[in-house]
């Protein structure tokens, strides 16, 4: 039922760890401590930059990358193992230019952009020059599923005029943010799936505005953070749209189903951190006269853990093989899937971590409280677990019909 790895794989998986172990996990605190100590929170800590020079230099730098004209040329099952190795620290995926929004914004251009357009965004975004976001989501409406989006992009002679309230744009606060893939209607009276379109809009075009911050569960996420954003009046040229008019849909269906895997992959990878702390915790601390790790309790926490972390990464790279053999439309039911289970499990291990932590686990002492804030959002981005299990439900009953 499951492929192996390739031998490639698991030599870059040895390797990545190995760097997680040398480089990430010691520099987190310093990361955090560079910007608390900045004059603003919305400045690039020193050390980030250093660590992604070390990992160019290593040759784990754009793994995600499976395009034939590119080195590496990794299937979501291979890059879902990595993808793991990532998500065990906030700051890892960003180290080897991995990091969403611009892992999935650096695919649509791979897939769907110009020549023209590759050179002037794509190229500086694998070079890990500048960062983008990508810009769907609207403050008024249910925009789970894209169809309900209302922002409007209007032809007028050789330009797009773009109007629009967007908010939870990831990355948008990062002062390298240069670039946003604007998703909107061209066509509001057109088929269902063929009215939105998907245009580059550069940040500093006149009309483009970050109203405000958004926080989560009140983490900044700095330097790169979450922003609402307004549209007035906003002209680009024809030439920034991607692909073609209508295709907006098509193109966010190419892009989320990737991004799921990644996005499940990293939250089993901030799961088996949560154990492996939770297992260390439970051997150094003692409470009413004996190691935690005596107590049945807590070995019922970590079988329960244990069983759990398994069973997702299963699910997922089932989905994620499913989608390399048949396509994401054939392994939609499995994309959904491991979108409710992984954030789910993650929540439950982390949490549980944290209950043996007592009050540190819910202090900055440690990286539980911000990976299940973390978590926890990823149970309403790409689709809320409602959704999902409407589309389960629908096409499990279509087996019955």
């Amino acid at each position: 039922m499951y492929t192996t790895k390739s031998v490639k794989i698991e030599a870059l998986q040895e390797k990545l760890i190995q760097f997680m172990e040398s480089h990430v996990y010691p520099n987190e605190k310093l990361y955090e401590q560079q910007l608390n100590d900045a004059e603003s929170r919305w400045t690039i800590p020193p050390v980030m930059e250093e660590l992604k020079d070390k990992a160019k230099q290593e040759g784990l730098w754009n793994l995600f990358n499976s395009e034939e004209d590119y080195e590496l040329q990794l299937t979501n099952y291979d890059y879902a193992h990595l993808c793991e190795i990532m998500g065990r620290s906030l700051i890892g995926p960003e180290v080897f230019n991995c990091n969403a929004p611009d892992t999935g914004n650096m695919e649509v251009l791979m897939k769907f952009g110009t020549d023209e357009q590759k050179e002037r965004w794509l190229k500086p975004l694998l070079e890990g020059k500048i960062r983008s976001c990508f810009t769907m989501t609207e403050p008024d409406v249910a925009s789970s599923d894209a169809t309900n989006i209302q922002s409007h992009i209007k032809r007028d002679g050789d330009e797009y005029v773009i109007n629009a309230k967007k908010w939870w744009s990831s990355g948008a606060m990062d002062p390298r943010c240069e670039i946003a893939i604007f998703m909107g209607k061209t066509d509001p009276e057109g088929p269902r799936h063929r009215q939105q379109s998907m245009i580059l809009v550069p940040m500093d075009t006149p009309g483009v505005e970050v109203k405000r911050h958004l926080p989560v569960f009140g983490y900044d996420h700095a330097p790169h953070g979450h922003a609402e954003i307004h549209f007035t009046n906003v002209r680009v040229p024809v030439e920034n749209l991607i692909y073609e008019e209508g295709a907006g849909f098509e193109i966010a269906q190419s892009r989320l189903g990737p991004g799921r895997i990644h996005h499940c992959m990293r939250a089993i990878g901030a799961a088996e951190r949560a154990i492996e702390l939770l297992g260390e915790r439970a051997l150094k601390r003692e409470a009413f006269g004996s190691p935690l790790a005596e107590k049945g309790v807590i070995r019922e926490v970590i079988a329960e853990s244990r069983i759990e972390i398994d069973q997702a990464r299963l699910l997922t790279l089932h989905a994620a093989q499913k989608m390399d053999e048949q396509g994401a439309k054939a392994a939609r039911k499995e994309i959904a899937m491991i979108k409710i289970v992984a954030p789910r499990v993650s929540l439950n291990v982390i949490d549980r971590a944290i209950q043996v932590f007592g009050g540190a686990g819910v202090s900055e002492d440690f990286p539980l409280a911000a990976h299940w804030a973390n978590a926890r959002t990823l149970r309403i981005v790409d689709g809320p677990d409602q959704v999902h299990l409407r589309d389960i439900g629908r096409l499990e009953l279509k087996k019955f019909q």
